[in-house]
């Protein structure tokens, strides 16, 4: 459990950032003809600003296999 939690690190913290921004969003900004699908609920507006910044935090991780290609040792002689 430990090992996937920080594997996953940034798309949990992603996540925290987006659902508080989601809900002060509905809070602030909000709907107020109730006709707006994701901002007439806060539970709509939390969710989607959690899927938002987990996607966005998403970007700044680091693929596994990112130094596998280049090979330090070798030296190139004309």
């Amino acid at each position: 459990m430990k090992k996937w939690l920080n594997q996953n690190k940034l798309y949990l913290i992603g996540a925290l950032l987006g659902a508080v921004a989601g809900y002060f969003y509905w809070q602030q900004v909000g709907c107020a003809s109730g006709t707006c699908m994701i901002t007439s609920k806060p539970v709509n507006s939390t969710l989607y600003g959690a899927m938002m910044g987990a996607l966005f935090m998403g970007l700044f991780k680091k693929s596994p296999n990112a130094d596998a290609g280049k090979d330090k040792t070798t030296t190139h002689d004309i």
